[in-house]
């Protein structure tokens, strides 16, 4: 992908690592395989996708990666291996931020939270949706341009400032708690 894309453009600037799958298990339900196969996917797809590319960035004089955490990389959700790997992908973005900041290499996170897309349209009720819905500040969804808006804008100059960041996108679910627990 990245010598397709170094031939077809002539360098590499922007790297949008953006992959996840997960099963609600918990820790004694999962199959190790199981596990195993969700960490390649979620979080060493992105260090491989990382590594071939930052080279490349680095000989174009900078560029920024973006990787798709989730809030369920910083809160409990029902899916262990999920909730770990985007753990995983923020201390991954940390990590590279610092190490490749200095090249000129920019690396932040998403975390997105209830962002209605096909692939969990076929699982949501209208109550589920409507739960979602009221678990957010906003009292909607996300889209995907959401959550795109947000790359955009870190794959852009106007961020040229920002590394080692993890930009929230969540309609403000991620303080409904905290804040809910201040009114009660």
């Amino acid at each position: 992908v990245v010598d397709v894309s170094i031939k077809r453009y002539g360098h590499l600037d922007i790297l949008d690592n953006n992959v996840g799958n997960s099963f609600r298990e918990t820790v004694i339900e999962i199959d190790p395989d199981t596990w195993d196969d969700i960490m390649a996917l979620n979080v060493k797809s992105m260090m491989l996708m990382s590594r071939h590319s930052i080279p490349h960035m680095v000989n174009s004089g900078g560029g920024s990666i973006i990787n798709i955490a989730s809030i369920s990389g910083v809160r409990a959700s029902k899916a262990v291996a999920y909730t770990t790997s985007k753990a995983g992908v923020i201390g991954l973005t940390i990590a590279m931020a610092a190490d490749h900041g200095p090249e000129g290499v920019r690396v932040n996170a998403i975390s997105p939270g209830a962002v209605y897309t096909p692939m969990v349209a076929w699982r949501l009720s209208k109550e589920m949706r409507e739960h979602r819905q009221n678990t957010t500040m906003l009292r909607t969804e996300g889209t995907p341009w959401d959550v795109a808006w947000a790359a955009v804008y870190l794959a852009s100059d106007e961020s040229k400032w920002v590394t080692g960041s993890v930009l929230t996108v969540d309609g403000g679910s991620s303080v409904m708690s905290r804040h809910a627990y201040l009114d009660g």
